[in-house]
């Protein structure tokens, strides 16, 4: 089947990209593995999204998806395979379909790496969360642990230390692999605890989170636990002609365009500083924009 432009991902980048599009009067496929949202749907409340002081996080994505719809644009429910962008007409492949157009947009975004622990499944978005940039604020005034030896999970530390009235921060070695200069800054916060050597090995609780296990001895009773081991972009359909760095996260300009003419990319999985629901609608916007000007030309 052929459209004007194929965007692979229905996150915020992905569907941005699909209402832009439209609205330039481009056809367009959008494609989705699960469900719409993206990292929306990993969470549960939204409060730092520009226009809603506080919105259900599967709300917010559900009005993405139907402002899609509104553009007649029916969301495929597939999962891609594989792509081939050598030609002046796109291919990209699922199980069932082959699409074809001239421009492709790829936003399908991060996998969040998780624990794979007892407990992480059920909590999810109830007390395990992934980003304390965006949850943070819900656990005011409560106790928290942040799970990682990076540079993000020191960071998260700290944020949340000026919110939350204790954070334990947990690493599996007895060093941190951030540079120095912010472990220096990490031993001002007087409310961080550090919990060294250490490694979660179940997320406890009935019908609400209340506690971790470490090394399997030690209980720490919390209200929420931030995991920040890092994150990978879903790249596993990506050949090898588009140009990503060495995390495999894929590098484009200013307009959001690849190495490759008529291959854009947008959101999560492309190269970048700030990874948040406002940014990669900002992407997916350029990209749609950008992508139907490609069409045109």
């Amino acid at each position: 089947m052929y459209n004007d432009i194929t965007i692979i991902g229905a996150g915020p980048a992905g569907m941005s990209a699909a209402v832009y599009a439209a609205r330039a009067g481009c056809s367009v496929a959008l494609i989705e593995e699960t469900v719409p949202g993206g990292q929306i749907v990993t969470t549960n409340e939204v409060n730092n999204y520009l226009g809603f002081i506080n919105i259900d996080a599967t709300e917010l994505a559900l009005k993405m998806a139907e402002h899609v719809s509104s553009f007649g644009i029916d969301i495929k429910y597939e999962s891609v395979k594989s792509i081939d962008v050598s030609g002046e007409i796109k291919k990209v492949f699922t199980k069932k379909n082959i699409y074809e157009s001239k421009v492709v947009i790829i936003a399908a975004g991060v996998k969040r790496r998780m624990l794979d622990v007892e407990g992480e499944m059920k909590f999810r978005g109830r007390g395990v969360s992934y980003c304390a940039v965006c949850d943070g604020m819900f656990f005011k005034d409560k106790t928290a642990a942040v799970v990682g030896g990076g540079f993000t999970a020191i960071e998260d530390a700290m944020y949340l230390s000026n919110i939350c009235k204790k954070v334990y921060l947990i690493h599996r070695r007895n060093e941190f692999r951030a540079e120095g200069t912010i472990i220096e800054q990490l031993k001002n916060y007087n409310n961080i605890e550090l919990v060294m050597n250490s490694v979660v090995t179940s997320i406890d609780g009935d019908k609400k989170f209340d506690a971790i296990m470490v090394n399997n001895e030690r209980q720490i009773e919390l209200d929420c636990v931030f995991v920040a081991i890092g994150m990978e972009p879903s790249a596993q359909f990506i050949t090898s002609d588009i140009h990503c760095d060495e995390n495999n996260y894929i590098l484009t300009d200013e307009n959001m365009m690849t190495n490759i003419n008529g291959v854009f990319a947008a959101g999560d999985i492309r190269k970048s500083n700030l990874k948040q629901i406002i940014t990669a609608a900002s992407d997916g916007a350029i990209a749609g924009t950008k992508a139907a000007k490609y069409v045109k030309e």
